[in-house]
């Protein structure tokens, strides 16, 4: 396992994020998911993250992203949807525009989940054979 190294921490945090285009609508094209791929790297990077997977569909995308403890997931997921509709609207307009008649692309919910490391049963197995003190 890595680690990563910060001021007066050691730690790996890692999450799996699904982003789903609004209405679920199939706009996502090879094209547009290569660059998907380079606006999610970019803006990471500004958060001191990394996209360690990526990969999607025509209604979705899936990152698995690294990032430091001082980061709120919340505040970095949604830099990542606006910045990234906004690239993706403005690049790809004529597309997107077949697709959605407003200024939109992603929905506004997501999907977010720790990942990463050990299992859940492996980390509670480890916390419990801890020796206590003895008084």
């Amino acid at each position: 396992m890595t680690y990563n190294i910060g001021h007066r921490t050691v730690y790996s945090l890692n999450v799996h994020l699904v982003l789903v285009t609004k209405y679920r609508r199939k706009v996502i094209n090879q094209a547009m998911l290569k660059r998907l791929q380079e606006i999610f790297e970019n803006t990471c990077a500004k958060w001191r993250s990394k996209v360690t997977e990526f990969n999607g569909e025509p209604d979705h995308v899936h990152l698995v992203i690294s990032y430091p403890p001082d980061v709120e997931v919340s505040k970095l997921v949604n830099n990542l949807k606006t910045v990234s509709s906004r690239l993706i609207r403005k690049e790809f307009h004529e597309h997107v525009n077949q697709f959605y008649n407003k200024a939109v692309f992603w929905t506004g919910a997501y999907f977010v989940a720790s990942c990463g490391g050990v299992t859940l049963e492996e980390l509670k197995s480890y916390v419990e054979k801890q020796n206590s003190p003895s008084n």
